[in-house]
C-alpha cells in the first residue's frame, strides 16, 4: 500500500459519497453482520457452520473497507468550486462530448480515479476519455484510443 499517503483529490460530492458509505458501513452494515454472527453462534457447533464462516468473511471485508475509506478521507483534499475551470477541462468539470461518428452526446463529470463510476457518468481523469479531454477547451476535438478501438469526440459544453 505505497499509495496510502498519496493525497487524493475529490469533488465535494465525491467526498460526501465516501463519508456516507463510511457511515453506512460503521452503523447499519456492522449491526447487520453482528446480528448474523449472533444467529449463527446460536446454532451451536461453529466449526462446520457455513453461515458463521460467511458472516466472519463479510465482517472482515466490511472492516477492511472501513479502514480503506478512513485512510482515503484522512489523505484527501477537496477541490473547491472556484478551482474548477470553465475554460479548460479539469477535475470536477462537467463536460458534454459528442461522438463524431454517431452524433450522440453524453455528459460526464471528470473525477478522481477512485471516485469514478461509469454508470453515473463519473469518469476518471485517468480513463482513456479523461486523459484525452483533460486540459482541452470547449470546441476541441479529441481522438480516444480504447480497447474497443479509436473514437473521435468533440467537446460541446464545459461547466462546473
Amino acid at each position: 500500500m505505497a499509495e496510502e499517503n498519496k493525497k487524493m483529490i475529490y469533488t465535494q460530492e465525491g467526498y460526501k459519497r465516501l463519508q456516507d458509505e463510511l457511515a453506512e458501513l460503521t452503523t447499519t452494515k456492522r449491526a447487520e453482520i453482528a446480528g448474523r454472527l449472533e444467529e449463527a453462534r446460536a446454532q451451536g457447533d461453529l466449526s462446520e457452520n457455513a453461515e458463521y464462516s460467511d458472516a466472519l468473511d463479510e465482517q472482515a471485508k466490511n472492516e477492511a473497507r472501513i479502514l480503506e475509506i478512513t485512510n482515503l478521507l484522512k489523505n484527501s483534499e477537496i477541490i473547491k468550486d472556484e478551482d474548477i475551470s470553465t475554460t479548460n477541462v479539469s477535475l470536477g468539470s462537467k463536460v458534454t462530448i459528442r461522438d463524431e461518428e454517431t452524433k450522440t452526446e453524453e455528459v460526464y463529470e471528470v473525477v478522481a480515479s477512485n471516485d469514478s463510476e461509469i454508470s453515473s457518468n463519473r469518469i476518471s481523469v485517468e480513463s482513456p476519455i479523461g486523459k484525452a479531454i483533460i486540459g482541452k477547451k470547449k470546441g476541441a476535438s479529441v481522438t480516444v484510443t480504447t480497447p474497443a478501438g479509436q473514437f473521435k469526440y468533440k467537446i460541446i459544453k464545459l461547466e462546473k
